[in-house]
């Protein structure tokens, strides 16, 4: 099992960030700063509280003076981008962290701040509140940093702006009405880096689950235009085509209505272990004598709480097959354990999903762990 995050924030982890602190802020009280993290409640911390932890202590030992504290902030941060010249540190976001919640009111020296940390530590998170409260005037920054020679300065731009960016600060109004995000998502279309595309087609996703009508829009006029963009609107249109959406299905060239037989689902692993994974198989026959592209997906119907089901659709392919031609498949989903999702024992679904469209639900039991 893999180690959790939290530990990421290690005494060994303390004692090399306040090194470099100190360099900058030589009266940096080390001890003091060591003691107010690692306390007796410390231990009992998950990552999201530590991270924030980190924050209180930080401003305990710093001055109160916002404008003084950035420059010893946006200091250290020069220093460790030198030691680490190509690395996204995500344990130093409560840098970010520090500057959502004590630099929201100084709008200049916070976003300026924010320029600098994202380069390092990303501010994806602390840009949201900046949003909230300044509106127009944080979107004309955003804007502009989509224009920075920095790809890191750039992916904020569009990812502190998704609509829905997971473990985030919800933004109604951009929900509501993204119009103040496209001009970002068109100056990043083409951006040289696939980490910033990756952010314009994760974005474009989100504004599709409330208003997938724009999306569709979007999609047909970069499509076409460049590998690149094909890439971007196809990843961004990904909950249309999991929605079985006929427009976006006919747009990527894969038919609505297609005609194919699809053997009933038969389910290897009845009895699953919290732990194990569920095995199941199927075959798909092309009836036609012509070629079809056939998306191939399944959704899981995992057991809450309240005895309800909550269905996910997972991707298996996308693929051509010949006329008269025949795909016998094979799938194991595993349901080992995850920070994201809690597993509950009883009964599960399983269904196979073929252009958008339904078919075929199997059922399956899944185990509490012995």
């Amino acid at each position: 099992m893999a180690t959790p995050l939290k530990y990421l924030y290690s005494e060994k982890f303390t004692n090399e960030f306040t090194e470099v602190i100190s360099q900058v802020f030589p009266s940096f009280p080390k001890a003091r700063f060591f003691g107010l993290i690692h306390d007796e409640e410390w231990g009992g911390k998950e990552l999201k509280q530590r991270m924030k932890h980190i924050t209180f202590a930080l401003h305990e030992v710093l001055p109160k003076n916002f404008q003084e504290t950035a420059k010893i902030i946006g200091r250290t941060v020069e220093k460790l981008l030198v030691k680490h010249p190509s690395t996204m540190s995500f344990e130093y976001m409560f840098l970010a962290d520090y500057i959502e919640t004590y630099g929201i009111d100084d709008f200049d020296t916070s976003t300026k701040l924010m320029e600098l940390v994202t380069q390092f530590a990303s501010c994806e998170f602390a840009v949201r509140p900046f949003i909230v409260k300044y509106g127009d005037k944080m979107m004309d920054q955003m804007l502009a940093w989509s224009l920075h020679q920095d790809n890191r300065v750039r992916r904020l731009a569009s990812e502190g702006s998704r609509p829905r960016l997971p473990w985030a600060m919800a933004l109604p109004e951009l929900k509501k009405d993204p119009s103040a995000i496209l001009p970002i998502l068109e100056n990043l279309k083409h951006d040289p880096s696939e980490f910033v595309r990756r952010s314009v087609a994760n974005n474009l996703n989100d504004i599709a689950k409330d208003n997938p009508g724009l999306v569709i829009a979007i999609a047909k006029k970069w499509k076409g235009k460049t590998k690149d963009t094909d890439a971007i609107v196809k990843h961004g249109c990904r909950t249309l085509l999991k929605q079985g959406n006929t427009e976006v299905l006919e747009l990527f060239g894969i038919s609505s209505t297609p005609v194919f037989d699809l053997e009933a689902l038969e389910i290897h692993s009845p009895q699953v272990s919290v732990g194990g994974g569920l095995e199941f198989s199927f075959t798909l026959t092309n009836i036609t004598p012509s070629e079809q592209t056939l998306r191939l997906e399944y959704a899981i119907y995992y057991l809450l709480k309240n005895g309800h089901h909550s269905k996910k659709v997972f991707k298996i392919s996308e693929r051509k097959i010949a006329g008269n031609g025949q795909v016998d498949m094979l799938k194991k989903h595993s349901f080992r354990s995850i920070t994201t999702r809690t597993f509950y024992s009883g009964l599960h679904k399983v269904s196979l999903i073929v252009n958008g469209e339904e078919r075929h639900i199997g059922e399956f039991e899944l185990l509490a762990p012995t």
